[in-house]
């Protein structure tokens, strides 16, 4: 059963790719750029999802995002931090 932060992740990452793939059939394993994403978006994709987790950016190193390649590194890393205050 996914986590919540997945479940997020999931919904987030299928807004933010075009076209919208369903949320439930996206590869945790499967790179982002094979998913069309951007540096750019990349970014913005982390930004929203951070917001939408109630995560502090600031939590975050430039090597976190540089390593979060797939969704399950980015759940891995988000998960770290959701649910702490700020």
């Amino acid at each position: 059963m996914p986590s919540d932060v997945e479940t997020i992740a999931r919904e987030n990452l299928s807004a933010a790719i075009q076209p919208a793939a369903d949320p439930h059939e996206i590869e945790l394993e499967l790179e982002l750029t094979d998913y069309g994403l951007t540096s750019l978006q990349k970014v913005l994709f982390l930004t929203r999802l951070c917001e939408d987790l109630a995560v502090d950016l600031a939590y975050l190193t430039e090597r976190d995002v540089a390593e979060m390649r797939t969704l399950h590194d980015v759940v891995d890393t988000l998960s770290r931090y959701a649910g702490k205050a700020s």
